[in-house]
Protein backbone atom coordinates (compact mmCIF):
# COMPACT_ATOMS: atom_id res chain seq x y z
CA UNK A 1 0.00 0.00 0.00
CA UNK A 2 1.28 3.47 -0.84
CA UNK A 3 2.10 6.03 1.85
CA UNK A 4 -0.99 8.07 1.01
CA UNK A 5 -3.08 4.88 1.19
CA UNK A 6 -1.68 4.05 4.63
CA UNK A 7 -2.30 7.60 5.85
CA UNK A 8 -5.86 7.47 4.51
CA UNK A 9 -6.49 4.14 6.26
CA UNK A 10 -5.07 5.51 9.52
CA UNK A 11 -7.26 8.61 9.33
CA UNK A 12 -10.33 6.48 8.61
CA UNK A 13 -9.59 4.25 11.60
CA UNK A 14 -9.26 7.30 13.86
CA UNK A 15 -12.26 9.26 12.57
CA UNK A 16 -14.75 6.39 12.17
CA UNK A 17 -15.57 6.33 15.93
CA UNK A 18 -16.33 10.07 15.88
CA UNK A 19 -18.58 9.58 12.87
CA UNK A 20 -20.29 6.75 14.75
CA UNK A 21 -20.75 9.06 17.75
CA UNK A 22 -22.36 11.65 15.46
CA UNK A 23 -24.70 8.94 14.15
CA UNK A 24 -25.84 8.43 17.76
CA UNK A 25 -26.55 12.11 18.47
CA UNK A 26 -30.08 11.29 19.66
CA UNK A 27 -28.67 8.87 22.25
CA UNK A 28 -26.19 11.50 23.42
CA UNK A 29 -28.93 14.14 23.71
CA UNK A 30 -31.15 11.73 25.64
CA UNK A 31 -28.31 10.97 28.03
CA UNK A 32 -27.68 14.68 28.60
CA UNK A 33 -31.37 15.38 29.20
CA UNK A 34 -31.58 12.56 31.75
CA UNK A 35 -28.48 13.92 33.51
CA UNK A 36 -29.82 17.47 33.53
CA UNK A 37 -33.10 16.32 35.09
CA UNK A 38 -31.22 14.52 37.87
CA UNK A 39 -29.06 17.59 38.56
CA UNK A 40 -32.20 19.75 38.53
CA UNK A 41 -33.74 17.50 41.21
CA UNK A 42 -30.68 17.88 43.45
CA UNK A 43 -28.62 14.89 42.33
CA UNK A 44 -24.87 14.74 42.06
CA UNK A 45 -22.55 13.06 39.55
CA UNK A 46 -20.40 10.14 40.76
CA UNK A 47 -17.68 9.23 38.24
CA UNK A 48 -15.27 6.28 38.16
CA UNK A 49 -12.92 4.24 35.97
CA UNK A 50 -9.59 2.34 35.97
CA UNK A 51 -6.18 3.38 34.71
CA UNK A 52 -6.48 6.11 32.07
CA UNK A 53 -10.24 6.39 32.66
CA UNK A 54 -9.52 7.08 36.35
CA UNK A 55 -7.91 10.36 35.34
CA UNK A 56 -10.83 11.01 32.98
CA UNK A 57 -13.15 10.52 35.97
CA UNK A 58 -11.25 13.20 37.85
CA UNK A 59 -11.35 15.48 34.81
CA UNK A 60 -15.13 15.05 34.44
CA UNK A 61 -15.73 15.84 38.12
CA UNK A 62 -13.63 19.00 37.93
CA UNK A 63 -15.43 20.16 34.77
CA UNK A 64 -18.80 19.98 36.52
CA UNK A 65 -17.71 21.38 39.90
CA UNK A 66 -15.52 24.15 38.52
CA UNK A 67 -16.58 25.10 34.97
CA UNK A 68 -13.83 26.82 33.02
CA UNK A 69 -16.38 28.80 31.01
CA UNK A 70 -17.41 31.91 32.91
CA UNK A 71 -21.12 32.05 33.64
CA UNK A 72 -21.73 28.30 33.47
CA UNK A 73 -23.38 26.72 36.50
CA UNK A 74 -21.25 24.60 38.83
CA UNK A 75 -22.87 21.22 39.46
CA UNK A 76 -22.03 18.68 42.20
CA UNK A 77 -19.70 15.89 41.12
CA UNK A 78 -17.16 13.57 42.73
CA UNK A 79 -14.60 11.17 41.35
CA UNK A 80 -14.31 7.84 43.17
CA UNK A 81 -10.72 7.50 41.95
CA UNK A 82 -9.32 10.58 43.69
CA UNK A 83 -9.06 9.25 47.25
CA UNK A 84 -6.13 6.82 47.18
CA UNK A 85 -6.56 5.90 50.85
CA UNK A 86 -10.17 4.80 50.27
CA UNK A 87 -9.45 2.99 47.01
CA UNK A 88 -6.51 1.03 48.44
CA UNK A 89 -8.19 0.20 51.75
CA UNK A 90 -11.33 -1.10 50.01
CA UNK A 91 -9.17 -3.08 47.56
CA UNK A 92 -7.21 -4.54 50.46
CA UNK A 93 -10.25 -5.50 52.52
CA UNK A 94 -12.85 -6.62 49.97
CA UNK A 95 -10.95 -6.74 46.67
CA UNK A 96 -10.28 -4.60 43.64
CA UNK A 97 -13.58 -5.65 42.04
CA UNK A 98 -15.50 -3.82 44.79
CA UNK A 99 -13.65 -0.48 44.94
CA UNK A 100 -16.43 1.49 43.24
CA UNK A 101 -19.47 -0.49 44.39
CA UNK A 102 -18.39 -0.10 48.02
CA UNK A 103 -18.02 3.68 47.71
CA UNK A 104 -21.30 4.03 45.80
CA UNK A 105 -23.14 2.15 48.52
CA UNK A 106 -22.21 4.86 51.02
CA UNK A 107 -21.98 7.97 48.82
CA UNK A 108 -24.77 7.69 46.23
CA UNK A 109 -28.52 8.22 46.55
CA UNK A 110 -31.47 7.71 44.22
CA UNK A 111 -31.42 11.21 42.65
CA UNK A 112 -27.75 10.84 41.65
CA UNK A 113 -25.96 9.96 38.42
CA UNK A 114 -23.27 7.27 38.14
CA UNK A 115 -20.88 7.59 35.20
CA UNK A 116 -18.60 4.59 34.66
CA UNK A 117 -15.75 4.74 32.14
CA UNK A 118 -14.16 1.62 30.65
CA UNK A 119 -11.88 1.57 27.62
CA UNK A 120 -13.04 -1.88 26.53
CA UNK A 121 -16.28 -2.32 28.49
CA UNK A 122 -14.82 -5.29 30.39
CA UNK A 123 -13.79 -3.71 33.73
CA UNK A 124 -15.28 -5.79 36.53
CA UNK A 125 -15.14 -3.02 39.12
CA UNK A 126 -16.85 -0.52 36.79
CA UNK A 127 -19.51 -3.14 36.03
CA UNK A 128 -20.07 -3.80 39.74
CA UNK A 129 -20.15 -0.08 40.49
CA UNK A 130 -22.90 0.41 37.93
CA UNK A 131 -24.81 -2.61 39.27
CA UNK A 132 -24.69 -1.19 42.81
CA UNK A 133 -25.74 2.26 41.56
CA UNK A 134 -28.66 0.77 39.66
CA UNK A 135 -29.83 -1.11 42.78
CA UNK A 136 -30.00 2.26 44.58
CA UNK A 137 -32.09 3.90 41.84
CA UNK A 138 -29.18 5.98 40.55
CA UNK A 139 -29.18 6.97 36.84
CA UNK A 140 -26.40 4.85 35.29
CA UNK A 141 -24.32 5.94 32.31
CA UNK A 142 -21.37 4.07 30.77
CA UNK A 143 -18.74 5.30 28.37
CA UNK A 144 -17.08 2.25 26.80
CA UNK A 145 -15.03 1.27 23.79
CA UNK A 146 -14.90 -1.60 21.32
CA UNK A 147 -18.32 -3.22 21.11
CA UNK A 148 -19.28 -2.08 24.63
CA UNK A 149 -18.04 -5.27 26.25
CA UNK A 150 -19.73 -6.90 29.23
CA UNK A 151 -20.92 -3.54 30.52
CA UNK A 152 -23.09 -3.03 27.43
CA UNK A 153 -24.04 -6.70 27.14
CA UNK A 154 -25.20 -6.95 30.76
CA UNK A 155 -27.48 -3.90 30.44
CA UNK A 156 -26.22 -2.40 33.69
CA UNK A 157 -26.49 1.19 32.43
CA UNK A 158 -29.51 3.26 31.42
CA UNK A 159 -27.38 4.90 28.74
CA UNK A 160 -24.30 3.39 27.05
CA UNK A 161 -22.18 5.53 24.75
CA UNK A 162 -19.61 3.50 22.85
CA UNK A 163 -16.40 4.72 21.22
CA UNK A 164 -16.47 2.16 18.41
CA UNK A 165 -12.75 1.34 18.29
CA UNK A 166 -10.49 -1.31 19.79
CA UNK A 167 -7.54 1.10 19.83
CA UNK A 168 -7.34 2.44 23.43
CA UNK A 169 -5.81 5.70 22.21
CA UNK A 170 -8.76 6.35 19.91
CA UNK A 171 -11.24 5.35 22.63
CA UNK A 172 -9.57 7.86 24.97
CA UNK A 173 -9.89 10.65 22.40
CA UNK A 174 -13.56 9.86 21.75
CA UNK A 175 -14.34 9.62 25.47
CA UNK A 176 -12.85 13.07 26.05
CA UNK A 177 -15.10 14.40 23.29
CA UNK A 178 -18.08 12.53 24.75
CA UNK A 179 -17.80 13.89 28.25
CA UNK A 180 -17.23 17.43 27.04
CA UNK A 181 -20.40 17.09 24.95
CA UNK A 182 -22.25 15.73 28.01
CA UNK A 183 -21.09 18.72 30.04
CA UNK A 184 -22.07 21.20 27.34
CA UNK A 185 -25.53 19.78 26.61
CA UNK A 186 -26.41 19.43 30.30
CA UNK A 187 -25.81 23.16 30.55
CA UNK A 188 -27.83 23.82 27.39
CA UNK A 189 -30.81 22.09 29.01
CA UNK A 190 -30.36 24.20 32.14
CA UNK A 191 -30.53 27.33 29.97
CA UNK A 192 -34.01 26.43 28.62
CA UNK A 193 -36.63 27.68 31.13
CA UNK A 194 -39.16 25.05 32.17
CA UNK A 195 -37.68 22.17 30.15
CA UNK A 196 -36.48 20.32 33.25
CA UNK A 197 -39.63 20.86 35.31
CA UNK A 198 -41.68 18.18 33.50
Amino acid sequence: MSLSGRVGALLERRTAPLNDLADHATDVAGTCFAMARRFHRGGKLVVFGNGGPSTDAQHVAVEFVHPVIVGKRALPAISLTSDVATVTSVANRVGLAEIFAHQIEFLAEAPDIALGLSTDGQCENVLRGLLKARSLGVLCIALTGGDGGRIAARGVADHVLIAASRDPRVVKEVHVTMYHVLWELVHVFFEQPGVLDA
